[in-house]
């Protein structure tokens, strides 16, 4: 067992900040750090994500190929070697098409190994967007109309995110349930 690192993810351009404070192994691959963000910030995988760490754009091979974005194959990736030594910092990009854009910050590094080589979750706070709300000013809207009854969406919007959505939401014990799950 390596040194544990404790990671700060924000999703940036929402109001109510949405973010998660956890403990990675510092020899987490990205693949496994992906998966890591999915499951504490909400997040359901069900797009396209990247990784962008000292100016290098580290990704899942594409089969179709996006060509205009060079693009690291990201599964060999382990996160203390793409910092270096010196960056404590990173971007982490999922859903292009609406665009959530995260910054990841290495809070506290812990050189003492600690039992287990899970991913925990020790804070964070408000719900995650709703997938393929439209981004950032989507977002903003559909918060918006299923605030106000009497928006023309109201009723619209409350069906198509199953009935109700609580953007304070943030359950600390169900996040670490999804991030046992991984295998790191």
């Amino acid at each position: 067992m390596g040194p544990v690192w404790q990671l700060r993810i924000e999703l940036l351009d929402v109001t109510s900040a949405v973010w998660r404070r956890f403990l990675v192994p510092s020899d987490i691959r990205l693949p496994a750090l992906h998966c890591a963000f999915q499951a504490a910030l909400g997040w359901t995988n069900s797009h396209l994500h990247a990784f962008i760490i000292n100016g290098v754009h580290y990704a899942e091979p594409d089969p179709e190929g996006i060509e205009e974005i060079e693009q690291q194959d990201e599964r060999p990736v382990v996160l203390t070697e793409a910092l270096g030594g010196e960056s404590r910092s990173f971007d982490y990009l999922y859903d292009f098409g609406d665009g959530w854009s995260h910054v990841a910050i290495v809070e506290n590094m812990f050189m003492q190994s600690r039992p287990g080589r899970g991913v925990q979750c020790l804070a964070g706070e408000h719900a995650c967007p709703p997938e393929d709300v439209g981004g950032p000013p989507g977002y903003a809207d559909f918060l918006a109309a299923i605030a106000d009854p009497g928006h023309p969406e109201h009723e619209n919007l409350l069906a198509w995110c199953g009935g109700g959505f609580d953007p304070a939401r943030f359950d600390l014990a169900a996040v670490n349930r999804e991030l046992a799950r991984i295998r790191i």
